[in-house]
């Protein structure tokens, strides 16, 4: 499977974008450290994790000439799964990040509260995330870079 072989069932072509990668690199930065604010409940901590997520699997699409259907159902899960082939993601990471994103819908559609491992897990995962996909710009896209 290759990102190639999603298009038009739940990906589509965009061009890769400096200014993009730039806004969602630093979108994703702010969302990991507002989820390190004090005071801020364990269900927002978790949502600002998250968010940082789905920012870093959309830069990762969109460094690969990519963006998710937005009108079909499922571009989360998309996003994430598909950072195996964007940016080299291990799959047992992606299975977590997919975990994440059911718990995630869980607590947005049915009221499920999250924990403080749920939220502390996602945080983590959120940095290492960033991490790793700096690291891969770095090595692959470096034209996509604003340093």
């Amino acid at each position: 499977m290759t990102l190639k072989n999603l298009l038009g069932i739940s990906l589509d072509v965009a061009q890769a974008d400096k200014v993009v990668v730039a806004r969602l690199l630093a979108a994703a930065e702010r969302n990991i450290a507002d989820a390190q604010l004090p005071g801020l409940s364990t269900s927002n901590r978790f949502d600002a994790s998250y968010k940082a997520i789905m920012q870093l699997a959309m830069l990762a699409l969109n460094a690969n000439g990519y963006r998710t259907l937005t009108s079909k159902p499922g571009h989360h899960q998309t996003a994430i799964q598909s950072l195996v082939l964007s940016v080299e993601v291990p799959r047992e990471t992606v299975i977590i990040l997919d975990a994440l994103r059911k718990q995630r819908n869980q607590s947005d559609y049915s009221g499920e509260l999250i924990t403080d491992a749920a939220a502390a897990e996602c945080l983590s995962k959120a940095r290492k995330l960033l991490a790793h996909v700096e690291a891969w710009l770095d090595r692959e896209r470096p034209d996509l870079r604003s340093r």
